[in-house]
């Protein structure tokens, strides 16, 4: 990977995002890792840097304006840009809910992270990238959100998940021709916390297609939803 591209994973200090920015160190990344909780953060951080790479802690709650405008601080004074931004930072609060029962509150807190984080982090980091002509932004989606899909249950995370993909495909748009590459991706039922004890996906794999979008060459594809590296229907 040349120049040493920055790259910024959120919801990183565990599961997929920790995945994530240890294969994209392994590729050459200065990974910055994020993470709500800072001494979880920060612990994370330093198991990437006792491998051999090269990994630094910003601590960051995508809900928070003030939190992502130091983030942008940080990134602008210290670090000089960023080159990829891997939006995994995502809740799941309404396992157990319908479209008829779940709570209001749950639906405004699933997408204030789900879509509204991703979305605020993309208008403040977009213009980096355009300082160097280059940028990969990956939307951690799910099938959950396809709507050649679309079923019952989860309410809440299945509708996040339609707005995230729908904010994937309006920033590819808009951004065009700028180099700068705008996709989602399915990583499938992961072991992780979240995918629960009968998950079938190794983290490592259900990290790889977002690894793979964000270090796209140029000339790449833009605005599409992928699974496993294979575009999946919206």
């Amino acid at each position: 990977m040349p120049h040493r591209r920055v790259a910024v994973v959120t919801g990183a200090n565990r599961g997929i995002g920790f995945a994530i920015c240890r294969q994209l160190a392994r590729k050459g990344a200065r990974v910055v890792l994020t993470a709500r909780d800072e001494g979880k953060g920060r612990a994370a951080t330093a198991a990437l840097v006792a491998e051999g790479y090269e990994a630094l802690f910003h601590p960051l709650d995508v809900t928070s304006a003030e939190a992502m405008d130091r983030l942008w601080g940080y990134l602008k004074d210290e670090i000089r840009g960023v080159d990829i931004l891997v939006n995994n930072a995502g809740v799941f609060l309404d396992q157990k809910k319908s479209g008829l029962d779940v709570p209001m509150q749950t639906a405004r807190d699933t997408l204030e992270t789900n879509v509204l984080g991703a979305w605020r982090l993309a208008q403040l980091l977009v213009p980096m990238m355009r300082w160097h002509g280059y940028g990969r932004i990956v939307n951690v989606s799910s099938g959950l959100g396809a709507m050649s899909g679309m079923a019952g249950g989860y309410p809440a995370y299945r509708i996040s998940k339609v707005a995230l993909n729908a904010l994937t495909r309006i920033l590819a748009d808009e951004l065009r021709g700028t180099n700068i590459l705008v996709n989602a991706m399915c990583p499938g039922w992961v072991q992780t916390d979240m995918g629960g004890p009968n998950a079938t996906v190794p983290v490592d794999q259900g990290a790889d297609t977002a690894v793979w979008l964000a270090t796209l060459p140029d000339g790449g594809p833009t605005g599409g939803f992928y699974r496993d590296r294979r575009p999946i229907p919206w």
